[in-house]
């Protein structure tokens, strides 16, 4: 049997500026990258996620260099590079999996920026309940940053 499910948003939170300086943020000045849609399908253990992706993307200076899935304790689950910048794909989906997740497992799907790292911006659910966007607390498992896989280099 094949599981799936999706909830998708297209749009911020009404006042708020994807990938743009918003107060809620956690560094201010900073620019991040934010998840506004997920889509899971497959089936348990190994789904394929779709990710919609809002970041600030000029050039290799400044880029969303990766989404990943990370667990309710903050464990890495799937991470999937992104080899260049996105200046004129705005916004963007990328694929990733296998993911080994099971339907009703809790997770979250997050963006990292190459010279800011993560935001407070992701979507929470699971497979079976779908996904819902969320404000992070700030540091929530920041120390993924450096857990690899991480990219080699920016492609353009």
């Amino acid at each position: 049997m094949t599981e799936q499910n999706m909830k998708e948003t297209s749009e911020p939170e009404p006042g708020v500026e994807a990938g743009k300086d918003n107060a809620e943020h956690p560094v201010e000045g900073a620019v991040y990258a934010d998840v506004i849609s997920v889509d899971a399908t497959g089936e348990s253990g190994q789904y394929l996620f779709s990710v919609g992706i809002m970041s600030p993307d000029i050039d290799c200076d400044q880029y969303a260099d990766w989404w990943e899935v990370v667990d309710e304790n903050g464990a890495l689950v799937y991470r999937r590079i992104l080899l260049h910048s996105h200046a004129k794909e705005q916004p963007f989906v990328r694929s990733g999996g296998p993911v080994a997740v099971k339907p009703d497992q809790e997770i979250q799907v997050r963006a990292h920026m190459n010279n800011s790292g993560y935001g407070d911006r992701a979507f929470w659910g699971s497979v079976k309940s779908g996904f819902l966007p969320i404000d992070l607390p700030p540091g929530f498992a920041d120390n993924l940053a450096l857990e690899p896989p991480l990219p080699a280099d920016c492609g353009f």
